[in-house]
């Protein structure tokens, strides 16, 4: 006689599911800006803001901070909004149109600002639409 072992999967829910969700997004977005951000150096165009360089990392570190502060917001609107889904899609949309205001006026090249906002664009691609699956009425 043989006897089988079934180990239950636990599934993540709810908030749990929403943080790991967010946090795996927050890291691909990260990977993603900082590939956008070398790829963007290696054809040659500048990472220097206000005369100093802007370090490869340094794309990865803020997407990360700013991911994961667009995951609070996920968490509060979650347990807040009527329609959760669509007041963080609508909320993170306009943060991320709002995020290239000081890409605009900062003083760089135009390609160096058109990089910057590209970044702020990958970003927001990765981490809304994966964040927004988990939120449900």
């Amino acid at each position: 006689m043989t006897t089988t072992l079934h180990q239950p999967r636990i599934a993540a829910t709810g908030t749990a599911a929403l943080a790991l969700t967010g946090v795996a997004a927050a890291a691909v977005a990260s990977v993603a800006t900082m590939a956008v951000a070398a790829a963007g150096h290696a054809a040659g165009v500048s990472l220097d803001v206000g005369g100093a360089p802007i370090p490869v990392s340094g794309f990865g570190v803020l997407t990360s901070v700013f991911s994961l502060v667009g995951l609070v917001l996920a968490v509060v609107l979650r347990r807040t909004a009527g329609d959760p889904r669509r007041a963080f899609v609508r909320t993170t949309v306009a943060l991320t149109v709002l995020s290239l205001v000081p890409d605009v006026i900062v003083d760089a090249t135009p390609d160096t600002k058109g990089l910057l906002m590209l970044t702020h664009v990958v970003a927001a691609a990765v981490v809304i639409p994966a964040v927004a699956r988990r939120l449900h009425r």
